[in-house]
C-alpha cells in the first residue's frame, strides 16, 4: 500500500496538473490547470502503451509550452484493470516525481472512468441522485468495477458507493437491482447508469434494466480520458495530499494467470504425482 502524504491545502484553480492512465486500452493523458484543459490525448494502442507513454508525455508538455517545474503535481490512474498496462503509467509516474521532485497523487481509474462519463452529460440535471457503474471487461463473464452517486448537475455531489473490485457481472447487476428496490421511493435513484466497456456486458445491463422496472437504466459505453484523471488528481492536491512515490503501486484486484498457474503447480507438486491430473480434470470442467 503506497502512504498517503498531507500538505497545507491551495486553490484548486492555480494548479496545473500533468494526468495519466494506462489501466484500458486507450493511453489517456492531459494537462489540467484548474477547470481548463489545455490538452487531453487518447490513444487506442493497448499494446503499445509502454512504447508510447513517454513520447506522450513529452509532446503534452512541449505543445502547451509548460516546464515541468511549472507543474504542481502528477496524477497517475492507479487501476483496477489491465495488469501489465496499469503498471506503466504507475512506474512513469513515480519516475516523475522522483526527478522532477513533484507531488505524486493516484486515483481510482474505475471512477475516472463513471466521473468522465457523468462529466460529459452535458446540462443534465436531476432531482433523485443517479448511480454510476464504470464497468471494465476482465474476461470470463467478470468486470473491474465500483458504484457512485452523483447529484444535481455535473457540478453536484459525487460520492462512492462500493469499493473497486473484480465480480461477476450477473452477480453485479443481480445486486444493483436488490438494492435499488430495498429502497424506499423517494430514496431510490433516478437512474442507473452502466458505463464503460459494455461491449461483452450489454445482455446484463438489459437483464438489470428488466430487473429494475421503475428506474431508467442505461448502458453508456465511454473511453477513460486523462481529463477525468487530472479533475480527481486535483481535487486531492488542493486538498493537500499526495502519495509516497517509493510506495505507490497500482491497485491489484486479482492475481495474473501466471501466478495463478504457478500457484497450482505448486500446491500439484507438494501433494503429490496423482494431483496435477486431478486438477487438470477439475479445470477442464469449467
Amino acid at each position: 500500500m503506497s502512504e498517503m502524504i498531507t500538505r497545507a491545502p491551495d486553490s484548486k484553480e492555480d494548479l496545473l496538473v500533468l494526468a495519466l492512465d494506462t489501466s484500458t486500452a486507450s493511453l489517456a493523458a492531459a494537462l489540467v490547470r484548474g477547470d481548463e484543459v489545455l490538452r487531453d490525448i487518447q490513444s487506442l494502442a493497448e499494446r503499445n502503451h509502454s512504447v508510447h507513454t513517454v513520447s506522450v508525455v513529452k509532446s503534452l508538455l512541449t505543445e502547451c509550452g509548460i516546464q515541468p517545474e511549472e507543474l504542481a503535481g502528477i496524477a497517475i490512474g492507479q487501476g483496477p484493470g489491465s495488469y501489465t498496462g496499469m503498471r506503466i503509467a504507475v512506474a512513469v509516474g513515480k519516475t516523475l516525481a522522483w526527478v522532477w521532485q513533484k507531488p505524486l497523487v493516484g486515483v481510482s481509474s474505475l471512477e475516472a472512468l463513471g466521473y468522465g462519463a457523468w462529466q460529459s452529460a452535458k446540462n443534465r440535471v436531476t432531482v433523485r441522485p443517479v448511480w454510476i457503474v464504470p464497468i471494465m471487461d476482465a474476461r470470463r463473464g467478470q468486470v473491474y468495477t465500483s458504484s457512485f452517486e452523483a447529484a444535481g448537475s455535473t457540478q453536484g455531489s459525487w460520492k462512492r458507493l462500493a469499493k473497486d473490485g473484480i465480480r461477476m457481472m450477473n452477480d453485479w447487476a443481480d445486486k444493483l437491482a436488490a438494492d435499488a428496490c430495498s429502497l424506499e421511493a423517494a430514496s431510490k435513484p433516478a437512474a442507473i447508469w452502466v458505463v464503460g466497456e459494455l461491449q461483452l456486458h450489454q445482455a446484463e445491463v438489459d437483464r438489470l434494466r428488466s430487473l429494475s422496472p421503475d428506474i431508467e437504466v442505461l448502458g453508456i459505453p465511454y473511453v477513460l480520458e486523462g481529463r477525468s484523471v487530472a479533475a480527481l488528481g486535483l481535487a486531492r492536491l488542493a486538498a493537500g495530499e499526495s502519495d509516497e512515490a517509493h510506495t505507490f503501486i497500482p491497485n491489484y484486484t486479482q492475481l495474473t494467470e501466471a501466478e495463478v498457474k504457478l500457484q497450482e503447480r505448486t500446491a500439484s507438486l507438494r501433494q503429490g504425482p496423482g494431483s496435477a491430473t486431478e486438477g487438470a480434470g477439475t479445470r477442464d470442467g469449467h
